[in-house]
């Protein structure tokens, strides 16, 4: 398969016509990669089981991981599922267009190709310009994970996109790098009370808020190892190891000082044993490292740097083929749950707790 790729250079003023073939490749059951706020996305016709297919196959995705429907008008979501929680609608009201997905019961236009096999469907509308005009264009809800090879770091620029599905898609739309870099906020409403199933930029704090009570937290967040083999997940990015780089990444929590100087210690080591050694860090710590290959992700003070350039440094170890990489810890709140969240699963959970005292890596 050979994959066009189009440029949109002015995503404030979009050409539609640049768009139109793209919007066609959706309709007859094709896939197109095109970027959102959040991450770029693997679309195809979220009503035809047999392009939900295709989907999986390029990614090599498990075929239980649901997919997420996207959409671009209010009224597009009616007819995808049972029923709107009063929830829901005032999460709508807030969020919409925006980086939130939530869980609805599904109606029978939704294939179950495209829930993984659930009762439930997951939905977002995007804000992205250049996502909103295509999904209008192709005139049917999207399916798009992320347009990555199952597993990996997901990708926030077109060229992320070209290294993973060149040859595999029919067409990748570059829209630039994408503004948030984390997937989307998942909660779901489909029960009697609302559970975030994945963190993101709409945190459990503004949620809460809006709706007036405490927002709870599936166990595959709070957790520290992976959900059971046997459990269906209820939606992306809860089973399944994700966002991992090829090299062994380990996390190291404790103090501020006591990390710097375990993560020097064990770099080191592996330095000496002749290994290639990448460290993630954050500008304020940056200058603290003094050896392996150092990048900071943003400011600590502003998690907003941080989730922007994670997949994207990730990625360049990647390319720098490191052996090992090991990382600072974020807070686990606010944003820092969603950054955390991401991390602990590119490490598969792999964690160094340290105290002044002793390091211990947990069960």
């Amino acid at each position: 398969m050979v994959t066009e790729r189009i440029i949109i250079e002015d995503t404030h003023r979009i050409d539609a016509g640049k768009l139109e073939r793209a919007a066609e490749i959706l309709r007859e059951g094709g896939l197109v990669a095109f970027p959102t706020e959040t991450v770029y996305g693997l679309g195809a016709n979220a009503l035809d089981e047999e392009a939900a297919k295709k989907i999986y196959a390029a990614k090599g995705r498990p075929s239980d991981n649901p997919l997420i429907a996207h959409i671009a008008d209010f009224s597009d979501l009616k007819p995808l599922v049972a029923e709107i929680p009063e929830a829901a609608g005032k999460l709508m009201e807030a969020f919409w267009p925006g980086p939130l997905t939530m869980i609805f019961p599904k109606s029978d236009a939704v294939p179950y190709g495209t829930t993984g096999g659930l009762d439930t469907v997951a939905v977002r509308m995007p804000s992205d310009p250049v996502a909103m005009t295509l999904i209008r264009l192709a005139g049917v809800p999207v399916a798009a994970p992320s347009a990555n090879t199952s597993g990996r770091p997901s990708p926030t620029t077109a060229d992320h996109v070209w290294q993973d599905m060149n040859g595999k898609i029919d067409m990748i739309v570059d829209g630039g790098p994408v503004g948030i870099g984390v997937e989307s906020t998942i909660i779901d409403v489909s029960g009697e009370n609302p559970v975030i199933l994945r963190p993101g930029a709409i945190t459990q704090e503004m949620a809460g808020e809006v709706l007036g009570m405490e927002i709870g937290l599936d166990p595959a967040i709070t957790g520290d190892g992976p959900m059971n083999a046997d459990v269906k997940p209820k939606a992306p990015g809860m089973k399944y190891k994700h966002y991992a780089p090829k090299a062994d990444l380990t996390l190291v929590e404790g103090t501020p000082a006591d990390v710097v100087r375990t993560i020097n210690h064990l770099a080191g080591k592996k330095l000496e044993a002749g290994y290639r050694v990448g460290i993630i860090c954050t500008d304020e710590t940056m200058e603290l490292y003094p050896d392996g290959m150092v990048r900071s992700l943003g400011l600590r003070a502003r998690e907003e740097t941080i989730a922007h350039n994670l997949y994207a440094v990730l990625r360049e170890f990647d390319d720098l083929e490191a052996d090992y990489i090991y990382s600072e810890s974020f807070s686990a709140d606010h944003l820092g749950q969603a950054i955390m969240n991401r991390l602990k699963k590119a490490a598969g959970y792999h964690m160094i707790k340290v105290t002044a005292l002793s390091s211990k890596r947990p069960h």
